[in-house]
């Protein structure tokens, strides 16, 4: 899937606070917006190859969005609005639920909106989407990077939906090609990963899906184990 336009690579100076990133464009540091409130240590290191997508809006504040970053030879996605797009395209083409029909975005069950929800034949279903940008020198991924208090919610909602007798689903979109699995960070976060241990037991469907990226492109290839 194409997901941007304009792009020009750059190198990454500094992150003077989560929402901004100064970048060496052309030889001129530029204020960029970084499309992930993420921490992102692991990537946005200094000098590192980032590319940037310049806005068609003369008016706005910064003239570029920060998606995507050099790391280890692989190209890693950092749009935090990518992984729902890349979902929705695969499971649209049957990768996540053969038969999968209906699928619509930002869905309301009991006090949660989901990002998507979707029929199989005549069952619904609930899915919860979660991009991962953080990955290890064994090419493990983790999430989440930061606690979350609203993904375990999200994951509470959805063990009540498959006990209600819904399809539900937690989908980890890995944003690097080279994953080899996915862990919870309970280093980070344990509350997310009892979460998503009892969401395991209690028969939501919990996988974790490799993208395939080049700076302006991200789409889903395959999966790859959950180590719970």
């Amino acid at each position: 899937m194409k997901l941007y336009h304009r792009l020009k690579e750059a190198r990454f100076l500094s992150r003077p606070n989560r929402f901004i990133a100064l970048c060496e464009v052309e030889g001129e540091a530029a204020v960029c917006h970084v499309k992930n409130t993420g921490r992102c240590r692991e990537l946005l290191l200094p000098g590192v190859a980032v590319w940037l997508e310049e806005s068609r809006n003369p008016a706005r504040k910064t003239r570029y969005d920060l998606v995507a970053v050099e790391s280890r030879g692989y190209t890693v996605n950092m749009d935090s609005q990518a992984p729902n797009l890349i979902f929705a395209e695969w499971a649209r083409q049957g990768g996540y639920l053969p038969g999968l029909t209906d699928l619509k975005a930002e869905s309301v069950y009991g006090a949660s909106r989901f990002d998507f929800s979707f029929r199989v034949g005549d069952k619904q279903g609930f899915v919860e989407i979660k991009g991962v940008t953080l990955f290890d020198d064994a090419n493990m991924a983790f999430f989440p990077d930061v606690p979350t208090q609203r993904g375990v919610k999200h994951i509470h909602e959805l063990i009540a939906a498959r006990q209600a007798g819904y399809e539900a689903g937690i989908c980890f979109v890995l944003q690097r090609e080279d994953v080899v699995g996915l862990a919870p960070n309970d280093g980070t976060d344990p509350a997310f990963g009892q979460a998503l241990r009892q969401a395991h037991a209690a028969g939501v469907r919990v996988i974790a899906a490799v993208c395939h990226v080049t700076p302006e492109s991200c789409a889903i290839t395959h999966t790859v184990p959950i180590h719970l």
